[in-house]
C-alpha cells in the first residue's frame, strides 16, 4: 500500500507533461500540436509547419526488411544486453541474504528470531545501496555525456564479470572468518558497476536509437526483455545457489551448484553482456534523427524533389 504512494504523487504531474514534439509532429501528425507544446517548454515562440509534416512518409514498419537492415542488430544489442543484465543484477539483488549467510556474514536464520532477522538482512542491504548503488547511479549521472553511453556500458560489463570470477573462483578463501568483509567490499563493486554501467545505460540507450514511429516499441521490447531476464534470474538463481547435497538444501528445494557454480554462472552472463554490447551504436553527442537514420530519409527525399524538379526546368 505504501509503496503506491510515490506513483500517485507523481500522477498530477505526469498529466501535466505534453507529449513530445517528435511523436505528435512524426507520428500523431499534428504540427499546430507540437508547435504549441514546443512553444511551452521552451518558451519560446515557435512556428507550426504543417507542409513538411505532410512531406513525411512512412517508409519502413518494425517487420519490414528495411527495419532489419538498418536496426536488426541494434535491437539484438539493447534486447540481449538487457535481458542478461537483469538475470544477474536481480539475482544478486534478491538473494543477497543467502549468499550473505552462506558466507557467515548474516547469521543463519534458524539462530534468529523474525525481527532481529528483518534488521540484520535490511541493516545490510542499506550498506551495500549506500556504499555502492547509489553511488554508482550518480556516477552514471556525471559522466554518461562525457564517457558515452556505449564506453559506460561495456566498463559496466567488463568489471562486473571480473568481479563475479574473483568472487567465484577463490570462493573457499572468501567465506573465512577473516575475508568476509573482503567479500563484501568486492560484491559491493559490482553493485556499483551495474549502476554505473549497464543497469543505467540499457533503458537509455533503446530511447535514443529508433525512430520515433518505433521508438517506444523497441525501448517497450528491449524492457520486456529484461523483465524476462529478471524473472530468469530470480527463479534460477533460487534453484542453482542449493547445495549440492539435498539434505542441506532448503525445505522443499532439489539440490543445486552451490553458491561458488552459481557466482560463475552469473560472471559468465555478465561476460556475454560485454560482447553483446558491441551491438549498441554510441549516441552521445547526436541528435535523435542522427540515430535513426531519419535525416538520412529527409535528405533522400529532398534530394528527390529537388532533382525531380531540375528536370522539369
Amino acid at each position: 500500500m505504501f509503496g503506491a504512494l510515490p506513483a500517485a504523487l507523481t500522477y498530477y504531474w505526469r498529466l501535466k507533461m505534453p507529449e513530445t514534439a517528435r511523436y505528435t509532429a512524426l507520428v500523431a501528425k499534428n504540427a499546430k500540436q507540437a508547435a504549441s507544446d514546443m512553444s511551452k517548454v521552451l518558451q519560446m515562440d515557435i512556428e507550426a509547419e504543417p507542409q513538411k509534416i505532410e512531406q513525411e512518409k512512412i517508409r519502413y514498419g518494425l517487420f519490414s526488411k528495411e527495419f532489419a537492415k538498418r536496426h536488426g542488430l541494434h535491437l539484438l544489442g539493447t534486447t540481449t544486453t538487457w535481458f542478461l543484465l537483469d538475470i544477474a543484477f536481480y539475482s544478486q539483488n534478491l538473494f543477497q541474504k543467502d549468499i550473505f549467510s552462506a558466507i557467515g556474514w548474516i547469521p543463519s536464520a534458524k539462530t534468529m528470531n523474525a525481527l532481529e532477522e528483518v534488521y540484520k538482512i535490511a541493516r545490510a542491504q542499506t550498506l551495500i545501496a549506500l556504499c555502492s548503488t547509489v553511488p554508482g547511479y550518480w556516477f552514471t549521472v556525471a559522466f554518461i555525456d562525457i564517457m558515452g553511453r556505449f564506453a559506460i556500458q561495456l566498463m559496466g560489463f567488463f568489471f562486473m564479470t571480473v568481479f563475479m570470477f574473483a568472487l567465484a573462483i577463490p570462493y573457499d578463501h572468501w567465506i573465512h572468518k577473516d575475508n568476509r568483509i573482503g567479500f563484501v567490499v568486492m560484491y559491493s563493486l559490482t553493485f556499483f558497476f551495474a549502476n554505473f554501467g549497464p543497469n543505467a545505460t540499457t533503458f537509455v540507450v533503446p530511447a535514443e536509437i529508433f525512430p520515433a514511429r518505433l521508438r517506444s516499441t523497441c525501448h517497450g521490447i528491449s524492457a520486456a526483455a529484461g523483465k524476462l531476464g529478471a524473472m530468469v534470474g530470480a527463479f534460477g538463481f533460487l534453484y542453482l545457489a542449493q547445495n549440492k547435497d539435498k539434505a542441506k538444501a532448503d525445505a522443499g528445494y532439489p539440490a543445486g551448484i552451490g553458491v561458488k557454480n552459481s557466482l560463475i554462472v552469473l560472471g559468465v552472463i555478465n561476460a556475454l553482456g560485454f560482447l553483446f554490447t558491441f551491438l549498441v551504436p554510441e549516441s552521445k553527442g547526436k541528435s535523435l534523427e542522427e540515430m535513426s537514420g531519419e535525416n538520412e530519409d529527409n535528405g533522400e527525399g529532398e534530394a528527390g524533389a529537388s532533382s525531380s524538379s531540375s528536370s522539369n526546368h
